[in-house]
């Protein structure tokens, strides 16, 4: 999970040397029928042989598949996913399965984690409704601006699910799965939270800029096809997409998908860290060997991944919320000052419509005929 100690595991086929001795003798009280007698080290040793032996020395890997190489030796395997798409699954599940990885990172934060574990209808459901309740939710934890903000690209999610029946982050699922059929495979969350992006995101663009991307969101209705998702895989197509985009809102760009790409190399290269591997003894100095990751994300973040591979990176700078400017701050008071005096005008016409409706009943012209006649005895 984010923010813990990222000891990526491991082991490559050249280290089934160094476990042969100690698994060949646990190995052989499996089969002699006495698994009870094994040390807690024998027990591992055997798994790790297991996955050895499942872990192909050259994967036949997918074409979405970036390899990468750390200093110590450890393997980077980064799946390119379109988040709408069957392929992309298929793509999750053969990697994992060719490789055996040690840890499994994902495009995903704490705040979206409960995607793994809801089931495909569920999550088909809650992508196509966008309810008042998601919006005060989001609001309250990402402030006005931000959380409008993010309802928009709700819709943007919402609008895609319809279109193609097909709940977003498929491929997450999946790898989770598979992680947890892999022996002593770890599964990390290697996306920086969602309330950071989006507040940077706001904090980026000015009030011009946030009315336009707004007004775009809104108006989104495009039909999409499956044909176009699955054309997403294709990086010429995305890099095209991606320079129209720069070309509109750079700031947007440089939040969204440039911090990103150096935040989720930066989890990647922590989770790629050699493997401590138990001696066969308390007296004997443990081994230590280079570790093996899968890396499940967007195809648009895989050129950045690549880009900053060998970079000196700090994710101090990216985390930190920049204080508003003025014109934000004025721009923030003039949309509440008119929200609230929208409102405010609202109840006024419709309390004015309300009287004029009661007082049209005849029995309330009844008595305020009543009330405004002479009273008997005067």
């Amino acid at each position: 999970m984010e923010g813990e100690e990222r000891p990526p595991q491991e082991v490559r086929a050249n280290t089934e040397s160094i476990m042969t001795s100690g698994t060949s003798e646990a190995e052989s009280r499996v089969l002699s029928g006495d698994p009870q007698n094994l040390s807690d080290t024998d027990a591992f040793n055997l798994l790790l042989e297991m996955k050895l032996k499942r872990r192909r020395e050259r994967p036949n890997l997918p074409r979405t598949v970036t390899q990468l190489v750390a200093e110590d030796g450890s393997r980077v395997y980064v799946v390119g996913t379109a988040h709408f798409s069957d392929d992309s699954k298929r793509d999750v599940v053969k990697t994992i399965r060719e490789v055996q990885p040690d840890v499994v990172v994902v495009e995903l934060c704490q705040y979206r984690v409960s995607m793994l574990k809801m089931d495909e209808r569920t999550l088909l459901r809650e992508a196509k409704e966008v309810s008042l309740e998601k919006l005060q939710q989001a609001v309250r934890q990402n402030g006005l601006m931000s959380g409008l903000m993010q309802m928009l690209l709700l819709k943007v999610s919402a609008h895609i699910t319809e279109q193609l029946g097909m709940a977003p982050g498929g491929e997450f699922r999946e790898a989770f799965k598979e992680a947890s059929k892999v022996p002593f495979c770890k599964f990390h969350l290697g996306d920086r939270p969602i309330p950071v992006t989006f507040k940077r995101a706001i904090a980026a663009l000015s009030f011009w800029q946030k009315v336009k991307l707004a007004w775009g969101l809104c108006f989104l209705s495009d039909p999409i096809s499956k044909d176009d998702v699955e054309r997403c895989k294709q990086k010429d197509l995305l890099e095209q997409m991606m320079a129209e985009m720069i070309g509109e809102f750079p700031d947007l760009h440089r939040t969204i998908v440039s911090e990103r790409d150096i935040y989720l190399t930066y989890m990647l290269r922590q989770a790629a860290r050699r493997l401590e591997l138990p001696g066969a003894s308390d007296a004997e100095p443990r081994k230590c060997v280079p570790s093996v990751v899968v890396g499940v994300v967007g195809m648009g973040h895989v050129p950045g991944i690549e880009k900053n591979w060998s970079a000196d990176l700090s994710i101090q700078e990216i985390m930190t919320v920049p204080p508003p400017s003025l014109s934000g701050r004025v721009s923030r008071l003039a949309m509440k000052a008119a929200f609230f005096g929208l409102l405010g005008y609202g109840l006024y016409w419709m309390g004015r419509r309300t009287v004029s409706l009661l007082l049209s009943l005849p029995a309330a012209q009844f008595c305020l005929q009543r009330a405004s006649g002479p009273r008997p005895g005067q």
